[in-house]
């Protein structure tokens, strides 16, 4: 078959290396690799990655920049340490690029409509978006801004997170290795400029590149059509992102696994609900975030959606990088509910 994938970020260069053997796929991208931006704070799970990135020959140590002993939970008053599993950061501009290596790609495609694109099936993996598949009848997002700073000293040698009230965001420092970081903030209520500047002034450090985009926080069971004639949607475009961190580099390769799967067994008209099974956990955690951005839902509802947001996490420590305790999340909730 001719696979088109619109939009080569991690997600599309995966499904496409993923797919590359006894198949013409192609991938169009819209940035020029010379100026290729990989957004994000490029955090993610060693364990899972390495797992994802065996499936395609890929040795994934080969990128880590730093791998995490503890992350700081600041709550003003006081820091939680959570312990970490695996939580790391890497070169995912690096990644995809030589993802795109073992593929073809068409750079500089601005896409805009469907009758743009050739092909027997079509992948919308555009993300945010989301320029292929019809527009969500009710989208759900996050806005935020992230700044690349070169520090002569690192104010801060591991991860950190400050949650902003009333958890409709956070501000997040990821070390690079270097002296470079990944400095950003996103918040429901746009106050996530302040937040990041103020702690920019503070700590100092040279601003070598700045990026702001929204993160959408709807899940795949509220991000239908999921397909819609010969095209379907993998990662951001349809949802998987996890509403509680906003990281959506394992939800997308995670989505594009399964795509390929149906795909080689000749199911891929299942794709949409199994991709909504899938992703269920996410339904519940987009459920609590709501609530509590828009202050709704009775106590024992919250405490029934957070309950199943505690559970899901602690049976999956590996995949998400770190150690998940009760206790710390009630205390984030008390301080910042």
């Amino acid at each position: 078959m001719r696979v088109t994938i619109v939009g080569g970020g991690i997600s599309g260069s995966y499904l496409a290396n993923l797919l590359r053997d006894g198949h013409e796929v192609r991938v169009l991208e819209r940035q020029q690799p010379e100026n290729f931006r990989a957004v994000c704070a490029w955090g993610a799970s060693y364990h899972e990655m390495r797992r994802l990135l065996e499936r395609i020959d890929v040795e994934f140590d080969e990128y880590v920049f730093h791998v995490g002993k503890r992350m700081t939970v600041d709550l003003g008053g006081e820091c939680i340490e959570v312990p970490l599993k695996g939580l790391c950061t890497f070169d995912k501009r690096r990644l995809i690029l030589d993802l795109h290596r073992r593929v073809e790609v068409t750079y500089g495609a601005e896409v805009r409509r469907l009758d743009e694109v050739r092909g027997d099936l079509v992948v919308d993996a555009t993300g945010f978006h989301r320029v292929i598949l019809p527009r969500l009848s009710k989208d759900y997002y996050i806005p935020t801004l992230e700044y690349l700073i070169r520090y002569r000293e690192p104010p801060l040698d591991d991860f950190y997170v400050k949650p902003i009230r009333p958890l409709s965001g956070y501000f997040w420092y990821f070390p690079l290795g270097n002296g470079l970081a990944h400095v950003g903030a996103g918040d429901y209520y746009k106050r996530h400029v302040e937040v990041l500047n103020e702690f920019v002034s503070r700590h100092g450090g040279e601003v070598l590149a700045k990026v702001g985009r929204p993160v959408r926080i709807t899940p795949p069971r509220l991000a239908k059509p999921i397909s819609h004639n010969n095209v379907y949607g993998i990662g951001e475009s349809v949802g998987a992102v996890y509403p509680v961190l906003g990281e959506g580099i394992i939800p997308g390769m995670q989505s594009a696994e399964l795509f390929e799967s149906l795909f080689h067994d000749g199911r891929l008209s299942e794709y949409p609900q199994r991709l909504i099974e899938h992703f269920d956990p996410f339904w519940t955690a987009f459920r609590y975030i709501r609530n509590k951005i828009k202050r709704q839902g009775n106590p024992l509802e919250n405490l029934w959606l957070l309950l199943g947001i505690f559970l899901h996490m602690k049976t999956h420590e590996l995949r998400y990088g770190m150690e998940i305790r009760l206790r710390d999340w009630l205390k984030v909730v008390r301080t910042y509910g």
